[in-house]
C-alpha cells in the first residue's frame, strides 16, 4: 500500500466566464492525503474546496497538474472507474426504492452475485446502525437516518477513498453535532480515507486528522486542528478558524524568542510570540484568541501580573453576554479599540455580583505565548 491515498500536484482549475475571460477556481494546489486519514477541505463559499473535491471524484478535470489516487495518475479517468465514492449534502436517495434497494443499487449495476449483495448491504447497514430497516422508504426516515443511508450506499462499494461534500449541511444543529461524532467514529471503524468539504470551522476541528484551509483557490495552510488553531500562518487562517481579536502594529524589538510590538491603536507596546522571522520596523498583524485573555480585579494578584508587567493593561467592561458555559465580554482596550473576551463560568451561582458587569473597571493580562504575531500580508 502506498503512503498517500490521494495526491494533488500543482493542480489548477480554470473556468471560462461569460465575458470571455477565465476564473481560476483552484490555483496551483499541492496536497498529500494519507491512507486512513480524515482530511478536511475548509474555507468560505467560492474558495475552491468543492471544485477540488469534484476533481478528485472525476466530475471535473484539472486544467493543469495531476491527481493521483493510490499512486495512479487519474488523468481523464471517468468517475465510475475511480476507486472513490461521493456522499452529497442532498443525500440523492431514490425515493421510490426501499432502503435495501438504495444501498444495493451500485452493487447490482456491477453485477455482484445476489448472496454477496445481501451480505454486504447488511454489513453496511449495521455499520451505520440502521439494521432492520431494509424495507422502509427514505421518506419514512429522519434526516439523520437518510444521511446514514447515503453513507451506507457509498461504503457498501468499499471505495479506497470516500468523498463527502458538506454531507451534514441539511441537518439541524443538535443532530449535526451528533453526526459529527458518529461520522468520525465510523471513519475510524472502516479505516478508509475520508476527504470532507465544509465551511464549518468547528466541524472541521472536531472530526479531522488534518485540515487544509483554502481561500481564493489556494491552500493557505495544511496541518492538524491544533496547529491550525494555535499556530495560524496568516491573518486569514487566524480570523477564519474560530474567533480572534486582530490588532495592527510594527516590530519594536526582538527579545530572545519573543518580539515587542508597538501597536498602532491603542498606542502601547505588547510582547508576543513570532510565527515568522521579523525585523525591527516591520508591519505585522497580532492575533489574540478571546479565551486566552485573563481578567483580574487586582493586577498584583494572579499569574504574577503587576501594573508594569508585560501585557497587563487597565480596561473597562463595555458589554457582557451570559451564554451558560461562559460569559462573552466586550472590553475597552483604548483608542476606540474593543477586545472580545471569553470568561468561563466555573462557579454555579445566580448572584449577579459573581459575574462581570458593564462599566466595571478591571485589568487584563495576556501571556506572550498567546499573542500571535504574523506578517501583514494576507497569505503565504
Amino acid at each position: 500500500m502506498t503512503e498517500f491515498a490521494v495526491e494533488l500536484r500543482d493542480v489548477v482549475k480554470r473556468f471560462p466566464n461569460p465575458g470571455g475571460g477565465e476564473v481560476i477556481a483552484v490555483n496551483n494546489v499541492t496536497l498529500q492525503i494519507k491512507n486512513g486519514e480524515f482530511f478536511s477541505l475548509l474555507g468560505p463559499s467560492g474558495c475552491g474546496k468543492t471544485t477540488t473535491l469534484r476533481m478528485v471524484a472525476g466530475f471535473e478535470w484539472p486544467t493543469e497538474g495531476e491527481i493521483y489516487i493510490n499512486d495512479q495518475a487519474m488523468g481523464r479517468t471517468p468517475p465510475f472507474l475511480r476507486p472513490v465514492n461521493t456522499v452529497f449534502q442532498s443525500y440523492a436517495l431514490f425515493q421510490h426504492m426501499t432502503i435495501f434497494q438504495n444501498v444495493s443499487f451500485g452493487l447490482e449495476m456491477e453485477k455482484v452475485p445476489k448472496p454477496e449483495i445481501q451480505e454486504r448491504v447488511e454489513a453496511a447497514l449495521e455499520m451505520v446502525q440502521l439494521i432492520g430497516m431494509n424495507s422502509r422508504k427514505p421518506k419514512q426516515l429522519s434526516g439523520g437516518q437518510q444521511q446514514r443511508i447515503a453513507l451506507a450506499r457509498a461504503l457498501v462499494k468499499r471505495p479506497a477513498v470516500l468523498l463527502l461534500d458538506e454531507p451534514l449541511g441539511a441537518l439541524d444543529l443538535k443532530l449535526r453535532k451528533e453526526m459529527q461524532l458518529e461520522l468520525k467514529s465510523l471513519q475510524e471503524q472502516v479505516g478508509i480515507t475520508f476527504i470532507y468539504v465544509t465551511h464549518d470551522q468547528e466541524e472541521a476541528l472536531t472530526m479531522s486528522d488534518r485540515i487544509a484551509v483554502m481561500n481564493k483557490g489556494s491552500a493557505l495552510q495544511v496541518g492538524s486542528p491544533v496547529e491550525i488553531y494555535e499556530r495560524p500562518n496568516c491573518r486569514f487562517v487566524a480570523d477564519f478558524i474560530g474567533e480572534t481579536n486582530i490588532l495592527f502594529g510594527k516590530v519594536k524589538a526582538l527579545d530572545r524568542d519573543k518580539v515587542w510590538i508597538s501597536l498602532h491603536k491603542p498606542s502601547c507596546d505588547i510582547l508576543g510570540f513570532p510565527l515568522r522571522d521579523f525585523r525591527p520596523g516591520q508591519e505585522v498583524v497580532v492575533s489574540i484568541r478571546p479565551e486566552k485573555i485573563r481578567m483580574i480585579d487586582n493586577p498584583t494578584l494572579g499569574m504574577g501580573a503587576a501594573p508594569n508587567a508585560p501585557n497587563c493593561f487597565p480596561t473597562r467592561v463595555i458589554k457582557t453576554t451570559y451564554i451558560g458555559s461562559d460569559s462573552r465580554l466586550m472590553i475597552d482596550f483604548g483608542s476606540d479599540v474593543h477586545l472580545i473576551v471569553w470568561e468561563q463560568n466555573r462557579l454555579s451561582v445566580i448572584d449577579p455580583l459573581a459575574y462581570y458587569a458593564s462599566g466595571q473597571e478591571l485589568w487584563v493580562t495576556i501571556l506572550p505565548e498567546n499573542v500571535l504575531v504574523m506578517p501583514q500580508e494576507e497569505s503565504k
